[in-house]
């Protein structure tokens, strides 16, 4: 995952096409254009202010030379003049500072909204193909960047090219002989550096490589902490993990032999060349070609212009890395979301089922018929169960009901209407799941179970709580309904998450009931418990029970067995069990239904 990760980092190519990928982002900063104009106003500003600094500090050395052609004749106002450049130097550097984080952090804020929005509404389909860990990374990391590029990286590109510019411009005029030797001498350092820079590059991607493959060995390591001490293999990880970083120390110290190589060649080159124009500028002045104010002015510019040229490197490395974040970011954006259907219901859904000859494929597995022109129907208020082998389809057969996934051929209807007529909060809303794993927020009891009706009041919850025979575990905790449940719940049992669960779909009072073999990994205790919950769930609606034990589905009006995506057979309990050839019994007898 770490290496897919650095995959993505590279940096782009600065074209036409991937500057509109940039663009693109930058058209959520249009709300806020007249605080990035200001600010930008107060950066061209400020960076022809700061260029005033070194023409101004040089004619304070000529005038306390007794050089009387400036129209400041005295150190004092020249000094004066320095320090009010400072000042206001200060007061437009705040203004800039502040004006840009305010556009970078809402446009950002919106730009994480407008994702977060556009994640929430992707189908399942999308988080079949995508991990979670990479879709937080767009919206966390991806989109830091680009708030980083917004607030910092695209005003200092300015400031550089500004300072370039103009620094570039008043060492021609002001030292024209000086500047045609810096040229001379400049090109060969910087051709230099280029060429020691990618080489770096390239060996510190390799140390990067390295080290991420550390980082997942160890991420393993501890997802599977309990296989590893069940399996006693310790001293295995440890020298798995021990190799890794051999590898990575050994491409670190190659990586490190070419930055100290670079640091003495930049040492060197960089201070020889100042030595050589700091010389030249000595023979310019003792000929008297050029004042000793001149020659200070030119050293400063020339550390301006040094630092411009250092600093766009860096800063075009950023902005290719955040055309790579906004491509990332843009992907999301132009995944198709959950179709809808304008239609509203105007009468309640009451729960009759109708399956008519739905043929269906994953995307993921198109050569895998799920199911295979499958028919059935349920009457409003039925309880029936669906059964068969693993991969016959059950679970297949509730998603397509809630329209998880489309893509499926033939009719599902709801109350002798095609659920795509419906729209997906309706039909959804009228649909109350019960899954085998059971996914609790982090906060509180009385947040968990009012996720089914946000605006139920304390007194339903607690009767919610009630039916699914929550109340009794919950109030011996000493907190209550307040009691936090911990991330996804792991500070309850699977017996008290399963009763949570189901006090929320109380809650939410549907129509249509689907239990997903919601007690397959409880205890007796605990399954007799969300058993009876389940009892007062399942009153007066109609219910799929996706299930292999037979205290669930023994009980229920009708019993679809499932093989190869078809119904094999279906009746009651008692009718199936009493065939001795039939595949339902075969179950029973492979103890699949116990």
């Amino acid at each position: 995952m770490a290496r897919e990760k650095l995959k993505e980092e590279d940096k782009r190519k600065l074209n036409g096409e991937n500057f509109k990928k940039l663009y693109s982002i930058f058209q959520y900063i249009v709300p806020y254009k007249s605080k990035f104009l200001v600010g930008l106003v107060f950066l061209v500003v400020g960076s022809f202010l700061l260029l005033a600094f070194p023409l101004v500090a040089g004619k304070l050395i000529d005038v306390a030379g007794g050089d009387q052609s400036w129209y400041l004749t005295d150190i004092n106002q020249v000094a004066l003049a320095l320090m009010g450049i400072l000042f206001l130097q200060g007061i437009i550097s705040y203004f800039r500072v502040y004006l840009f984080a305010q556009v970078s952090e809402n446009a950002m804020a919106d730009v994480r909204t407008g994702l977060y929005q556009k994640l929430i509404h992707l189908p399942i389909s999308f988080y079949d193909k995508n991990r979670t860990g990479d879709l937080m990374s767009r919206i966390t990391a991806d989109i830091s960047m680009l708030q980083t590029t917004f607030s910092t990286t695209l005003a200092e590109v300015i400031r550089q090219i500004v300072t370039l510019a103009v620094g570039l411009t008043m060492i021609f005029i002001t030292t024209p002989a000086l500047s045609l030797f810096m040229l001379c001498v400049l090109p060969v350092i910087i051709f230099a550096a280029m060429l020691f820079g990618k080489k770096i590059r390239t060996l510190s991607r390799k140390s990067q490589d390295e080290l991420a493959v550390s980082s997942t060995i160890a991420e393993e390591t501890f997802q599977s902490i309990l296989a590893v001490k069940s399996f006693t293999n310790e001293s295995f990880e440890k020298n798995r993990f021990d190799g890794a970083m051999g590898k990575v120390i050994t491409a670190a110290i190659h990586a490190a032999k070419y930055r100290a190589g670079f640091i003495s060649f930049i040492i060197f080159a960089l201070f020889g060349a100042m030595v050589a124009i700091i010389w030249y500028g000595a023979v310019l002045l003792q000929n008297g070609e050029m004042s000793i104010g001149d020659l200070i002015s030119f050293v400063l510019y020339t550390s301006f212009i040094g630092g411009s040229i250092a600093g766009l490197g860096d800063l075009f490395g950023q902005i290719q890395r955040a055309i790579g974040a906004s491509e990332r970011v843009l992907e999301i954006q132009d995944e198709e979301s959950e179709t809808d259907s304008t239609t509203t219901v105007s009468t309640p859904i009451k729960g009759a089922i109708a399956f008519d000859q739905v043929s269906f494929a994953y995307e993921s597995r198109q050569d895998i018929q799920v199911l295979n022109r499958l028919s059935l129907q349920i009457k409003q208020g039925q309880k029936v169960a669906l059964v068969g082998k693993s991969g016959a389809g059950k679970t297949t057969i509730a998603q397509l009901l809630m329209r998880l996934y489309n893509g499926y051929e033939g009719t599902i209807a709801v109350d002798g209407k095609e659920i795509k007529e419906y729209s997906l909060k309706d039909l959804r809303d009228s649909i109350g799941m019960v899954p085998q794993e059971i996914i609790l927020f982090g906060g509180s009891i009385r947040e968990n179970i009012a996720y089914g009706n946000p605006a139920a009041s304390e007194e339903e919850v607690i009767a919610a709580a009630r039916k699914a025979h929550a109340m009794d575990f919950i109030q011996s905790f000493p907190e209550g309904l307040d009691t936090l449940v911990g991330e996804r719940g792991v500070k309850l049992s699977g017996g008290q998450r399963q009763r949570i669960a189901i006090a929320r779909t109380i809650l939410k009072n549907p129509s249509i009931l689907i239990l997903d073999e919601a007690t397959s990994s409880l205890d007796a205790e605990s399954e007799n418990l969300v058993q009876q919950a389940f009892n007062e769930l399942m009153k007066e609606r109609t219910t799929l029970i996706i299930a292999h034990r037979l205290a669930t589905i023994k009980a229920v009006d009708q019993i679809f067995v499932l093989e190869h995506g078809q119904i094999a057979e279906s009746g009651t309990h008692d009718s199936l069990l009493s065939n001795p050839n039939s595949t339902y019994n075969h179950l029973v007898n492979l103890q699949l239904v116990e």
